[in-house]
Parts: C-alpha cells; sequence; structure tokens
C-alpha cells in the first residue's frame, strides 16, 4: 500500500444552473420583475451551497469559488478588475447588478458587450473592451463573499480566477480604439490589480487560489511567452498573497510548460486528457515541476463517457515522480457537462453505466484519488465494475452497425462536390427564385413562445393527442408565414415551432443518437441546451423534416427554406463518441443528412440551408492540427449537400465566432449563400470576405438577436451600407444574426419590420 495520504481530489468548477435549472428561472423571473434581487441571490446562494455539500459528500477534498456565475465567468473577471466599458459605467454605479446584465444583453440604449466562443467549447464569454486609457481597480466583493460561504460551511476552498494573460488575450479594441491595439500591452498596468485581488483573497482566508491561463495551450509567440514569464514572475513574487495554482486546459502547453514550471508558483494544474495526453511526455523534461504541486487533470471535463480508471491510474502512478505533491482532478471545469446520470431514468441501465456526468465524474475523482494514494487494491471492485462497463460499450451492437460502416467506406470524391460550378448555379437559382437585389430572409427560428412550449409538454404528459398538437403547430405556421409575407420577407423559413432545439430534434430521429432529459449545460447567460449523445453508428430511418416543410410551403407562393443543422454543428453541439475518429462520426451524420437534403429537393424545396455554426468553434486549438479538421469539417458538409440540382440553392449559417480563421474553410464548404453573425462586430467579417475575394453570396447579420433592443431602419441602412462596401449587391442577402427562438414576438416583429425597411431603402439608394 502506497502512503501518500496527502493526495487529494478537487474539480475547477461545478455547473451552475442546478438540477433543474433553478438560475435560469430566477434570473429570468427578475428580468421580468416577477422576482426581487433578494430572491435571486437567495437562490444563487442556495444553488452555491448545494453544489459545494455535494462534492464534499462525493469525496472532493477541495472545492472551488467564484467559478459560480449570474452569466458569465469572464464577465465576472471584467468586473473584478473594473473593466467596465464607458458607456455602462453609468448602470453599473446605479445599480451593479442591473448594469451587469446591461453588459450581458445589452438594452434598448446601450449594446451590450461582443459575445463569442470560449476556445473550442460550446459555452460562449462576454469578450473585454480595452484601451490603452482603460483603468483597472479591484472589485472583489464577489469573490470574497463566495469564498467565505464556502468557509463558513468548514470546506477546503479554493477560489478560482481567470488568469492575467488570458484575460487580456481575450479582450478586443473597444469600439473608438485603433483595431490594431494589442489589450496585452496593459499588462503593467492589470498585474497590480491581481496584485490587490490576491491580497483580499488572503485576507479572507484562501490557502491556494487557481488562475485559469487555457490561452496558453493556444499557439502562443517569443513576447507572448515572455510577457506570460513577467507575469508570474510579479505575482510569484509578492509577499501578501496565497500560493498560486495555475491552471491550464483544452490542449498541450508546449513552449509554455517549461515558462510556467520555471515560474515562482507553487502549483501547475495540468490536462491529460484527449488532445492534451501530450502534456506527460512534455512533464518528463520539466524538472522543475518537481517541487511544486501538480493538479492532474486525468478525468475528461468535457466529455461524458466513463473514465478508464486502470489507464488513469497509471498515468497518476507515472506523474508521482514527476512533481512534489500529485493531486487529482478533471481536465477543465465541470460546466461544461451536466448534472448527474441517476436523473436519466429513460436511459438504459447498460448504457447509463457508459456515461459519467459531474456527479460520476466527481466521484471517478475522488476513487482515482483513493486508488493512487492506497493502491488499486483499495478500489477494485470499482476497477472491475468499470472495466465491465467498458467492455459492453466496446462490444455493442449499438456502437457497430455494419450498414453504416459499409456506406460510409463506399464515399467517393466525386460524391462531396456540386456537378456543376458556382456561376451555372448562381444563374439556375436566380432564374428559379426571381429574388430582388439584396433578398430578404431570417435565419431560421421564430420565438418559441410558452404556448409552444405548453404544446410540447402536454404531448409528452398525454394531456392532448398528436393530432391536436399537430394543429397547434400548423397554426403556428401559419402565423409565422402570415407575418413574414406582410412584413415583405423575400424567402421564408415555416419558424420551427415543432423543435426543441436544432441538434436534439434531429438526434431524437436518428438511430445511434441518444436524447437526455435533464441532461442541461449552459451554452450562454440563461440559455441551457441539452446535448444529446452520440452513443453509436448512425442512420436515418426516415424523412424528419419533409413533413412540416411541405405544408408551409403549401401555404404560399414565396421560397420557404428547408432547414437542417449540419453534421459538423451535429457533433459539436452533442457528445461525441470517443472510441473513433471524429471524421468517421462526421461522415456517418453526413450521410444520414443527405438522405434528408434530397428528399427536401425532391419534395419541392428550392433553397435548402445547412447550419454549421459550430465549424469554427471545434477548429483545434494549435495551427498544427488546423489543416486536417479543416479537410474532413468541409468534405462532410458537401457531402451533405452535393447531391442536389444545380437549380436548388444551399445555404449555411454561422455565428458567434472568429470568422477571420475559417475564412478558406468557408469557401471550401461551396454553399451558394452563407448568413453571419456581424451585427455585434459592425461589419467585420464582410470586410474580411471582401478582403478574401470570397466568391459567392453573403448575408452578414444585420439584427444581433442576443440583445433585446430593437435596431432602428437607420441603424441597419448604415451597417448593409458597411456591407455594400466589402460586398457587391448582386450577393449581399438581408438577415438577422441568428435564429429567433429566444426572442419575444413584439421586439422580433419591430425588428424585422426594420430590416426590411431598411433593404428596400438601400435598394432605392442603388437603383
Amino acid at each position: 500500500m502506497n502512503t501518500q495520504s496527502a493526495a487529494r481530489s478537487t474539480v475547477y468548477g461545478y455547473p451552475r444552473q442546478g438540477q433543474n435549472r433553478e438560475l435560469k428561472k430566477a434570473i429570468e423571473g427578475y428580468w421580468k420583475g416577477t422576482v426581487s434581487a433578494d430572491a435571486l441571490r437567495q437562490t444563487a446562494a442556495g444553488l452555491r451551497k448545494a453544489n459545494w455539500q455535494q462534492l464534499a459528500a462525493d469525496g472532493i477534498d477541495e472545492v472551488p469559488t467564484g467559478d459560480f456565475s449570474y452569466y458569465d465567468h469572464v464577465l465576472d473577471t471584467s468586473v473584478l478588475l473594473g473593466a467596465i466599458p464607458e458607456r455602462h459605467r453609468a448602470a453599473v454605479a446605479a445599480d451593479p447588478l442591473d448594469g451587469y446584465f446591461a453588459m450581458a444583453r445589452g438594452t434598448q440604449e446601450v449594446a451590450p458587450l461582443e459575445m463569442t466562443k470560449w476556445f473550442d467549447t460550446n459555452y460562449h464569454y462576454m469578450v473585454p473592451e480595452l484601451g490603452p486609457d482603460t483603468t483597472f481597480t479591484a472589485d472583489t466583493s464577489k469573490q470574497v463573499a463566495e469564498l467565505r460561504e464556502a468557509l463558513d460551511l468548514g470546506l477546503t476552498a479554493r477560489p478560482v480566477v481567470v488568469g492575467p494573460i488570458t484575460y487580456l488575450l481575450l479582450a478586443k479594441p473597444a469600439p473608438g480604439v485603433d483595431e490594431h491595439f494589442e489589450p496585452l500591452s496593459l499588462l503593467d498596468k492589470i498585474l497590480p490589480v491581481y496584485a490587490e485581488v490576491l491580497a483580499d483573497l488572503r485576507a479572507a482566508g484562501a490557502q491556494w487560489v487557481q488562475l485559469d491561463e487555457p490561452a496558453l495551450v493556444q499557439d502562443r509567440s517569443a513576447d507572448e511567452l515572455d510577457l506570460t514569464a513577467r507575469a508570474y514572475a510579479v505575482l510569484g513574487g509578492l509577499t501578501d498573497r496565497p500560493r498560486l495554482l495555475v491552471a491550464s486546459y483544452f490542449d498541450r502547453l508546449g513552449k509554455a510548460l517549461p515558462v510556467l514550471a520555471k515560474s515562482p508558483v507553487e502549483g501547475l494544474a495540468i490536462d491529460f486528457t484527449g488532445p492534451a495526453e501530450g502534456n506527460l511526455d512534455d512533464l518528463v523534461a520539466s524538472s522543475e515541476v518537481r517541487s511544486k504541486r501538480l493538479v492532474a487533470g486525468v478525468v475528461n471535463g468535457r466529455n461524458i463517457w466513463i473514465n478508464d480508471l486502470t489507464k488513469s491510474l497509471a498515468t497518476l502512478t507515472r506523474l508521482r515522480s514527476l512533481a512534489g505533491q500529485v493531486d487529482v482532478s478533471a481536465s477543465c471545469s465541470l460546466l461544461h457537462v451536466p448534472y448527474d446520470v441517476a436523473a436519466e431514468d429513460g436511459v438504459a441501465p447498460e448504457v447509463a453505466s457508459w456515461l459519467a456526468f459531474a456527479r460520476q465524474k466527481s466521484a471517478e475523482i475522488a476513487t482515482l484519488t483513493l486508488g493512487f494514494t492506497e493502491g488499486a487494491e483499495a478500489i477494485a471492485e470499482q476497477l472491475n465494475a468499470n472495466r465491465a462497463a467498458l467492455d459492453s460499450r466496446s462490444g455493442s451492437a449499438l456502437t457497430n452497425n455494419p450498414d453504416v460502416r459499409a456506406r460510409v467506406a463506399a464515399v467517393t470524391e466525386a460524391d462531396s462536390h456540386r456537378s456543376a460550378p458556382y456561376a451555372e448555379r448562381s444563374a439556375a437559382q436566380q432564374a428559379r427564385l426571381g429574388l430582388p437585389l439584396l433578398p430578404t430572409t431570417t435565419v431560421g427560428s421564430f420565438p418559441q413562445t410558452t404556448e409552444l412550449r405548453t404544446a410540447r409538454a402536454d404531448l409528452r404528459a398525454g394531456r392532448i393527442d398528436a393530432a391536436q398538437y399537430d394543429e397547434r403547430i400548423g397554426t403556428e405556421i401559419q402565423e409565422v408565414l402570415a407575418f413574414q409575407e406582410k412584413a415583405g420577407l423575400d424567402v421564408l423559413v415555416h419558424g420551427e415551432p415543432e423543435r426543441n432545439d436544432m441538434v436534439q430534434y434531429f438526434a431524437e430521429q436518428l438511430d445511434g443518437y441518444l436524447a437526455t432529459q435533464h441532461g442541461w449545460v449552459q451554452s450562454y447567460g440563461t440559455r441551457y441546451v441539452r446535448p444529446p449523445v452520440l452513443v453509436g453508428d448512425i442512420s436515418r430511418p426516415e424523412p424528419m423534416t419533409v413533413r412540416w416543410w411541405a405544408y408551409a410551403q403549401l401555404q404560399t407562393e414565396r421560397p420557404v427554406k428547408g432547414m437542417l443543422t449540419g453534421p459538423v454543428t451535429m457533433l459539436a453541439w452533442s457528445f461525441v463518441r470517443d472510441d473513433q475518429p471524429r471524421s468517421e462520426t462526421a461522415r456517418q451524420v453526413a450521410l444520414a443528412l443527405r438522405d434528408e437534403v434530397n428528399d427536401l429537393e425532391a419534395a419541392g424545396a428550392a433553397v435548402i440551408q445547412v447550419d454549421e455554426p459550430a465549424l469554427r468553434e471545434t477548429l483545434p486549438l494549435r495551427r498544427a492540427d488546423r489543416a486536417a479538421y479543416l479537410s474532413w469539417g468541409t468534405e462532410v458538409f458537401r457531402l451533405t449537400t452535393s447531391g442536389v440540382r444545380a437549380d436548388t440553392q444551399i445555404h449555411t449559417h454561422m455565428c458567434y465566432v472568429e470568422f477571420g480563421d475559417i475564412l478558406n474553410a468557408l469557401d471550401e464548404m461551396e454553399a451558394d449563400v452563407a448568413s453571419l453573425e456581424a451585427a455585434r462586430s459592425h461589419m467585420q467579417v464582410a470586410h474580411e470576405l471582401g478582403d478574401a475575394g470570397y466568391p459567392r453570396g453573403v448575408g452578414p447579420g444585420v439584427y444581433d438577436i442576443h440583445s433585446p433592443r430593437v435596431p432602428g431602419t437607420p441603424e441597419v441602412v448604415s451597417l448593409l451600407q458597411k456591407g455594400l462596401a466589402a460586398i457587391p449587391a448582386e450577393r449581399l442577402w438581408v438577415n438577422p444574426d441568428c435564429g429567433l427562438k429566444t426572442r419575444g414576438w413584439p421586439e422580433v416583429r419591430d425588428s424585422l419590420d426594420n430590416l426590411v425597411g431598411a433593404a428596400r431603402t438601400v435598394r432605392e439608394q442603388l437603383s
């Protein structure tokens, strides 16, 4: 028996929303005025307490604090550092809570911060806005209060804060600041504020503080690494501070590892899962770590499959000689996984044995800590059960469908290309559709009203039958179409009233997917999704969307788009298989979707949109890995869409990502029209596409649907004029940034009326 009794179990963060999304309901109630600020704070405090006590009960020795957020932890860091945009300062000063939400969501008078993806996850963060005149002032009230809450419960607690390098690298130049301004140039201004934060946390009782630096797993320049070394030399050299644990995750640290290892911090938290497994070999060469605490992320915090306990124990054993102290954790915050598999009573027991949500992962971490400290014999029962579950999964007929695998093997190069070039397709499509200059459309969904959600709940509960449900959906489609015709939109959508989620809706109809009932995870703010699980080989037993598309097209003479979610997004917004290459899974999904595209065309659809908002978000963090990913990522889009005629117009859609990294890939997708988020970034993507010579149709968004504010007609006109400076009028479309399901009908009506009015105004100007 090994005697490393000092080994501890910990996590970096935990789901925030509550098992039944209590936080979402409280926040949205606050926005509506039905929940008071005090009641909201009480709900939040109760959720934090429940999480910490649950972690302790599951065997976690050291709990995180400060990871809880009303909206986003990067926005919380901006508040912590006093980096409040000038336009929001008065609101924050008048009421910090309302000002906080104004930064996140905007108001009718003030635009919110930009929102984009957190590295290669489906979580969205609020982008800090900084400039050379930005002043930083510490506001540690939230961090200190939450630390004291945990300490008062008798728990060992460690505050978690976004580190200075990552915070600055995630930021962008504030409005009016030179676009070439580098936020990292503010490092010397921000470090004294971090020093104040650390001192306040030490005074409040913190023994350790975790500084998260995931940006260091990306390709960083020599200058950026030098600044990292300087930052941690300064912070590590402070005398009035707790011990520092610098955490990084999602990929290999590479050249950043020796920089952190040589810094005067007391601990490193490192990911050893998935693409980050290479950190283990890299660590062998870093003798400086042997005097530090190493928190080993050996349980995958981003996916929901059970851990291979034997493999993880071997990793921990190898790490024992490489660090002064080895503790056990997940690879990253458990924010990215649902609460508890035990709540999924509709999942077959065998399949449930393959899954691990946040509670199960906490238990795995505790089990591994025990086995690492006391020896494998101390967890023999758990190891045997774990091996049986792993063997059950690998041998299951669900994960090995010969027909699906044979179809994928038979795919040829010709299957993933349109038969006609774009110029020929464009002429054929215009002849068929007869659209005006600057055609108007929406991205797909319309408001998901309480009545629609109630209808789905009533159907599940048996309070209405299928015929009654279909009648409600049909009525909603008619109303959505009637509004669009009255507003003057050119290409219509049926509004997707029958769809619960753009991935889950399809997953529930594809063989090989598992849809959960309670597997909610946060996407942004109060937007929670239930990512389905890609549990086996994928096939489509029958058409999924043709029925309601055909019903909608019968109601109008104008073209109605067929609407699908693309194969990469079907993977990215699901919990994907880890037992085969993602490219293999993507081809299976693409072939299932190809059947749907072909069936829509056969039913008469002239415009079919296949959304791929996740193509950029799952871009590998290291540049060396990107070409291979984009090769199969664009191939599977073409495989999905290339079976149609030249006069069938293929659209795609992407939102809330940095498009500059995938401009070539967007071209390689060969879509006829791409609608892209652009309102918050003031048409930046249009200019990027124009500079790159993008040759096909583009709809840069002119209406930010993640804010409740209604853009006026002059504002939309201004955005369109900016778009026209980069994209020729004959290829420019007019549309919102994204689907409208999260918005209310009053703001949607006004916004789309203004959008159509602006398009008409600009058409007149052009004529």
